[in-house]
């Protein structure tokens, strides 16, 4: 917590100057950015889970493929159908 407080006969601007300077020396707001767009690590079952969902899907789609019937329509449906299982 950083406080700062006004000495005698200074002007609001040199205040809050000072308390500009005070929290850029800190650190406090690098630290609050750095960790805005943290994203927690996936568990192990959440990875395998992700890697199987895909490989599914990139299966059938290889398939739909060789035959000719792969479309973006195709591909949100197989997606649909894999994610419903």
């Amino acid at each position: 917590m950083i406080e700062v407080k006004k000495k005698d006969r200074e002007t609001s601007e040199s205040l809050i100057r000072r308390f500009s300077r005070r929290v850029h020396q800190s650190g406090v707001l690098l630290t609050a950015r750095k960790g805005r767009f943290y994203a927690k690590p996936k568990s192990r079952r959440q990875t395998r889970e992700s890697a199987q969902y895909r490989s599914k899907v990139k299966k059938e789609v290889d398939k739909l493929k060789k035959i000719g019937k792969f479309d973006e329509e195709s591909f949100k449906r197989v997606k649909k159908k894999i994610s419903e299982e």
